[in-house]
């Protein structure tokens, strides 16, 4: 009886042990939130399905260098990159969206490695969790777009710097990584790669002194191996569409840089990523403030110059965007992760233990400290889970209300914001030490892992045209979409963008529907029938659209 307890209690400590893995507890807190789903998925029509439809292109042609009619505006990076998945798994929604989710785990991986070198184990581990807890770094990490492969590989090409200093025996192997990062980098996102290239300019000139980057031939031949598939594809391009293949790509950065074409200005991104990366971006100010004060030795011009320096260039870029920003938020999870872990020391202690003042500088955050900002944000936040409660309940009282399903994200969110007055109150009030500053931080994660996992289950990650896909799964329908061509008459460009990837043939448009052929199969919107001056018979019907086939005149 002895030995089989002594037998479980070291199985017991293996599990813990395997349990207190940085990798495994991140992936074991990241991978639901990637694969949580309704059940359905369905692209958005820009920009996530103008990349799966290219792709589909490049796959069902054969032709990988030009399948366009006249010479395209971007690198093909992104569509190899997912018709190769094509190839491996089948065309389908998953399969589009494999190459940003797996670039996804890799650059949180990489936030870990970064961070644990600057910051130390506990905020490398933290600041992952945190990067994987915002809003548009999640959503990215679930469309078939080439943003989150970039980051991959400017957080590559980061890492690698670092680590040619750390370990000077493999300074080449390092260095030709971070050239070759970044020379990928053009092949996937074209000339947008030379903002965060430019971003590092800082810590490649001014340090230059002591790590001699710019004076190493292997980073520029990494770099120059990596142009190789752009330089090669734009060849062959250039012999199929001539000169135009340069144009073209040089007349896009043009246009993206001289014209706004979204109105937004020039402080677009100051309440975009706030609102984006809510709340960890008000810690993430926090912690920029904190470490400007108290630099990082070696890495403060990457940890702070390279974010400061991007987010400058972007502001300037005429054409602001959300995805554009992306490159930032592992920078701002970074310093969330300072800012979260200066507020937890607070937390620790008591109030009236906190250090005093200098008499001969007044220090912003140490009067932050005394006005115990822990417990403000703690009854803030519990009194917003309150109101969030409130709300849901009154929602789902509601009856065929669409927007019930939205409850279930605030309730989960509201009852996870509870945490923080309970534990606050629990070691403050009640004495209940144990409730250390783990707990505390813990109160800030749950409730945001519990929103988005709500967001996921729901499918306001995954199923963004629900009612387009359900029209296409109907069984009359879709056996026939994926043996013959489709016709449709005047249907707006998102939906064309999609029917590009969801049917097995690209659809044919025509200038009026008098010109639909005898017995062919068109998609109209439902009230184009009236227009019908031929016969036809109705195969589908959905909200906004019909499926119909022309009959021919003698039927």
């Amino acid at each position: 009886m002895f030995y089989k307890l002594h037998f479980f209690q070291h199985i017991w400590r293996q599990i813990r042990l395997v349990g207190s893995l940085p990798y495994f507890s991140l992936l074991v807190l990241i991978l639901p939130l990637l694969l949580f789903t309704s059940g359905h998925n369905s692209l958005i029509a820009h920009d996530e399905g103008l990349y799966a439809s290219r792709a589909r292109l490049m796959f069902d042609s054969g032709n990988w260098i030009a399948p366009w009619d006249k010479a395209h505006h971007k690198t093909p990076g992104p569509y190899w990159l997912i018709a190769s998945f094509y190839k491996l798994f089948g065309i389908s929604d998953t399969t589009a969206r494999l190459p940003s989710m797996i670039a996804g785990i890799f650059s949180l991986l990489l936030v870990y490695e970064i961070g644990k070198i600057m910051l130390g184990k506990k905020l490398a581990w933290l600041a992952t969790v945190i990067l994987s807890l915002e809003f548009l770094w999640l959503q990215y990490c679930r469309l078939s777009t080439p943003d989150i492969p970039m980051v991959f590989l400017v957080l590559l090409a980061i890492w690698s710097l670092i680590k040619t200093e750390l370990h000077p025996r493999y300074q080449y192997f390092w260095s030709f990584i971070a050239g070759l990062s970044l020379g990928l980098g053009f092949l996937i996102r074209s000339f947008m790669i030379f903002l965060p290239i430019i971003a590092l300019l800082p810590y490649l000139i001014w340090e230059h002194r002591r790590h001699r980057h710019l004076t190493n031939p292997i980073l520029y031949l990494g770099f120059f191996v990596g142009l190789i598939p752009t330089c090669i594809w734009l060849w062959l391009s250039w012999l199929h569409y001539g000169n135009q293949s340069f144009e073209e790509l040089l007349k896009f950065v043009v246009q993206q840089g001289s014209n706004d074409h979204y109105d937004n200005g020039p402080f677009f991104y100051v309440w975009n990523i706030l609102l984006k990366a809510f709340p960890w971006a008000f810690f993430g100010i926090l912690g920029f403030l904190l470490t400007v004060h108290r630099p990082i030795p070696r890495y403060h011009l990457i940890l702070v110059g390279f974010p400061l320096v991007l987010f400058i260039e972007l502001s300037f870029f005429t054409t602001r965007l959300s995805h554009y920003s992306l490159c930032l938020y592992p920078f701002i999870a970074l310093f969330a992760s300072v800012g979260l872990n200066w507020l937890g020391n607070i937390y620790q202690t008591e109030m009236h233990s906190q250090l005093p003042l200098k008499k001969d500088r007044i220090n912003l955050l140490n009067i932050f400290a005394k006005k115990n900002l822990p417990r403000s944000l703690s009854y803030s936040f519990g009194g917003l889970g309150v109101l969030l409660i409130i709300a849901s309940i009154v929602v789902l009282s509601w009856d065929g209300s669409d927007i019930r399903k939205y409850a279930t994200i605030g309730l989960a969110m509201g009852l996870g914001w509870l945490i923080l007055p309970v534990v606050w109150i629990g070691r403050y009030h009640f004495g209940q030490k144990f409730l250390t500053t783990r707990y505390w931080i813990a109160g800030w994660l749950i409730p945001c892992w519990l929103a988005l996992a709500a967001i996921g289950s729901i499918g306001l990650l995954s199923d963004y045209n629900p009612a387009l896909r359900t029209f296409l799964q109907q069984p009359a329908i879709a056996s026939i979409i994926q043996t013959n061509p489709v016709y449709f008459v005047e249907i707006d460009a998102k939906t064309k963008v999609l029917l590009n990837f969801y049917l097995s043939s690209r659809p044919q448009q025509v200038a009026s529907i008098s010109q639909l052929p005898a017995l062919s199969y068109a998609l109209i919107y439902a009230g184009q029938s009236s227009t019908l001056s031929r016969p036809y018979r109705i195969l589908g019907t959905g909200e906004k659209y019909l499926f119909i086939q022309i009959l021919s005149e003698e039927t």
